[in-house]
């Protein structure tokens, strides 16, 4: 795929006219200060989300109560998974979003620059609303991140902070969604067709309309557990003739998209890194962009693959599992085609490519333990067992932050002008990969023993591999300050990053300076 840009001049790009200050960062419309906002936010965020992880880690240390009493224990395993999943995992994507979008289909901006910084500034009364609840009386929701009824009818206010502060996350969400879908039909650069679009572009078109689909089911969810608390319905109330399995199949209904409304654009990262560093074009475009379209349709009909122990009927739970074994052939093809464009590619390893190799490595082993869960015999025994947290953080951390890591660090020279530390860059990776699988992968041995979740204490044959588990999640999130003190040291200064730093890279996004100007594409280029 070649790109020419269609001469676009930059010697005005410093004379853009905007407020200074703070104020230039309130009234932003421009999506590169938008999509660095929504990167430091989440940065912001994943701490907060990481040092509630450190708290429940702490307490479990070992058997006992030593840190925390259970209520305020249950607090942060639901605020845990809240403020990671709204706050940290999706806005970051959202941030990639904001910032390359534009500069890979040739756009000079987002299709609605002011919804954009709206979509932006719901965030942070969000985040309030959820980190204050801790200090409410009752304190904050703690019935986990599923917000499962009937603890969330009987809880304080706590919870209906949280209610308001996932529906705000929503209504960001959507806005946001809308925004890219607008910009990527509309707002392409001449010559640039939907099947020539960079892969990062389409996993973000189709994560944008899962975005959409599923965020009103979830708010219609929280909405109806509201009025179950405040205005007499009996939805999920078995005592007013309710049932609080209905409110899983509404919550599952979006709660399983939702994992690839986060999975897919770590996709789309991972499809731009691999190639660049593999100096080949991606292998099998076409097939990934059907196989990704795949994996979204058939997320709306696996939901109840979470609900195994319900009750559901024998001929449910076969349904719901072969069509969750489904999911695996797209994944499948997405792992192949990754691998390869590694074929006889002439590989290098700098920080982007191992965190996506880790990606790869990571989140593969997270599908097959999904797998694992799929068939509803074994799920049945591993129901809310630590199988399942191992699970599903192999997919999340490996899948979204790994990924995340990989783009920041293959974009941080376009970002801001300058190279980063390399040296500090493979530390954080080898940090991270030995003791994020220290934490996570002895949890699979807890779960298969028969630990159960959301516990702060626990039988005295847990305790080895909880220790291993809690010393690898101290220096796992230790190790994630050192990716803070690279970007800091990048955008300090370091060594000048050319237009386009990485030979394998292709695309628009490459063909402007480093750091990309105020204002690029004023002029469509010319795409061919």
């Amino acid at each position: 795929m070649a790109a020419i840009p269609g001469g676009a001049d930059h010697a005005h790009d410093h004379d853009h006219h905007q407020p200074s200050g703070i104020m230039r960062w309130v009234t932003t419309t421009n999506h590169k200060d938008i999509g660095s906002m929504y990167l430091w936010f989440s940065f912001a965020m994943f701490l907060v989300g990481g040092v509630m992880a450190l708290v429940i880690r702490a307490e479990l240390f070992q058997p006992g109560l030593q840190v925390v009493d259970p209520d305020r224990f249950n607090q942060m395993t639901t605020l845990h998974g809240l403020i990671m999943v709204f706050g940290a995992i999706m806005p970051a994507f959202v941030g990639f979003a904001n910032w390359m979008i534009p500069l890979m289909i040739g756009a000079s901006d987002m299709a609605f620059a002011r919804m954009n910084n709206w979509s932006f500034w719901l965030l942070p009364p969000a985040a309030i609303l959820l980190t204050s609840s801790l200090l409410v009386p009752g304190g904050a929701a703690a019935s986990g991140w599923t917000l499962y009824p009937p603890l969330t009818v009987q809880m304080g206010i706590g919870m209906d902070m949280a209610i308001f502060a996932v529906h705000i996350l929503g209504i960001s969400s959507i806005m946001g969604s809308i925004n890219i879908v607008t910009t990527l039909l509309n707002m392409r650069a001449p010559g640039m067709t939907l099947m020539k679009m960079p892969l990062f572009c389409w996993t973000w078109l189709i994560t944008a309309y899962l975005v959409i689909a599923v965020m009103p089911v979830l708010a219609g969810a929280v909405t109806m557990i509201l009025t179950d608390r405040h205005f007499g319905t009996s939805f999920f109330n078995a005592a007013g003739g309710g049932d609080p399995v209905l409110y899983q199949h509404i919550f599952w209904f979006f709660g399983h998209p939702e994992v690839y409304i986060i999975a897919i654009p770590a996709f789309g990262v991972v499809s731009q890194v691999i190639p660049a560093f593999s100096r080949k074009p991606l292998f099998g475009y076409a097939s990934m962009v059907y196989a990704t379209s795949s994996i979204a349709i058939l997320s709306f009909i696996v939901w109840a693959h979470h609900m195994y122990t319900v009750g559901m009927p024998v001929a449910g739970q076969l349904y719901f599992m072969f069509a969750t074994m489904l999911i695996a052939i797209p994944t499948g093809v997405k792992v192949f085609n990754w691998v390869a464009t590694m074929w006889r590619g002439s590989l290098s390893f700098e920080t982007p490519m191992l965190f996506s190799i880790g990606f790869l490595f990571l989140f593969t082993l997270g599908g097959f333990s999904g797998l694992v869960l799929s068939m509803t015999a074994v799920d049945i025994q591993l129901h809310d067992s630590y199988y399942v947290v191992a699970h599903f953080h192999y997919v999340m951390v490996a899948g979204a932050l790994f990924s995340a890591y990989a783009g920041a660090y293959y974009w941080l020279p376009k970002w801001t002008g300058h190279m980063y530390d390399e040296k500090l860059g493979k530390l954080h990776f080898w940090l991270s990969i030995v003791f994020f699988n220290m934490t996570f992968f002895v949890q699979h041995f807890l779960g298969l023993a028969g630990m159960p979740r959301r516990i702060p204490d626990y039988s005295l044959q847990f305790a080895e591999f909880n220790m291993i588990s809690s010393i690898g999640a101290f220096g796992f999130g230790l190790s994630q300050l050192v990716f803070l003190i690279v970007v800091l040291k990048c955008i300090k200064g370091g060594e000048k990053a050319s237009a386009k730093p990485w030979d394998g890279a292709e695309g628009l996004e490459w063909t402007v300076p480093s750091p990309a100007p105020h204002h690029t594409f004023e002029t469509p280029p010319v795409f061919k």
